[in-house]
């Protein structure tokens, strides 16, 4: 794979991501069967990994090119902690860092990462989304879980998400790992590409840990009975199970 440059990556991006946007736009549409959705979502990922790798070797060059950025994203109920739970796998998977924090309308998330990396969160993410609300009008709730009460039910659903974005995220990271492990740099020695993105990693750890001196983890947790079927869906397109105590002193990463 010959080196980018600064002219061939200039070039690349917009034709790279609208092929990106293409693909995830006909795994969006209704009508799209799982098999369909799950092919079309594994190659934007290929494809996002590969451009997210040109762009951090480049950016080793050229720093001018990719730089540490971050923004807040606002979530809105209903679900929207297993909405945070997406973003935030799918941003660290994508070698972005998340931190939550409160919202009385919903859930808002601290994105940081380099700005290639952040948009190409945003992009994955939209369609994710879009796919996820889909799967989870499709899917019936069983008859064990629709007998009981309506908390059940909401139950069900909110596990059936949480199942879903969790084989998702599993699924990027997967295509994020290839990438690293198949990157080639002509000229640098083996290994470059992993010191790059090493060195990366380290400048948004920095990052968030001048932002916010004192963080905590957070752990989604379900109890209805519909993860399984919602990570099966996932795969065709880990959660904690402690509940985070109320300790507004400290913002929350995830």
């Amino acid at each position: 794979m010959p080196a980018p440059t600064a002219t061939t990556i200039r070039q690349t991006p917009d034709r790279l991501l609208d092929r990106v946007r293409k693909l995830l736009a006909k795994a969006e549409a209704e009508g799209v069967t799982a098999a369909e959705a799950q092919a079309l979502t594994a190659k934007a990922a290929e494809l996002m990994a590969k451009y997210g790798i040109d762009r951090a070797l480049l950016a080793a060059r050229r720093p001018e090119t990719d730089r540490p950025d971050n923004r807040i994203v606002q979530l809105y109920n209903p679900w929207a902690r297993v909405q945070a739970h997406l973003l935030c796998g799918l941003a660290a998977a994508l070698r972005c860092q998340c931190i939550l924090l409160p919202s009385p309308a919903g859930q808002r998330v601290h994105v940081f990462g380099y700005a290639s990396d952040i948009e190409r969160a945003d992009v994955l993410y939209t369609s994710v989304l879009v796919q996820m609300w889909h799967g989870l009008v499709a899917s019936q709730v069983p008859a064990a879980a629709g007998a009981g009460s309506t908390g059940s039910v909401r139950a069900w659903r909110r596990s059936w998400l949480l199942g879903f974005a969790t084989a998702v995220i599993a699924r990027v990271r997967a295509a994020e790992q290839h990438a690293a492990q198949s990157a080639a740099d002509p000229g640098r020695e083996p290994g470059h590409a992993a010191l790059v993105l090493a060195d990366r990693a380290m400048v948004i750890r920095q990052q968030v840990a001048h932002a916010y001196p004192r963080t905590r983890t957070a752990r989604v947790t379900y109890s209805g009975s519909g993860y399984g079927a919602g990570y099966a869906q996932g795969r065709r397109a880990d959660i904690g199970s402690g509940r985070v105590a109320d300790r507004p002193t400290r913002e929350l990463t995830c």
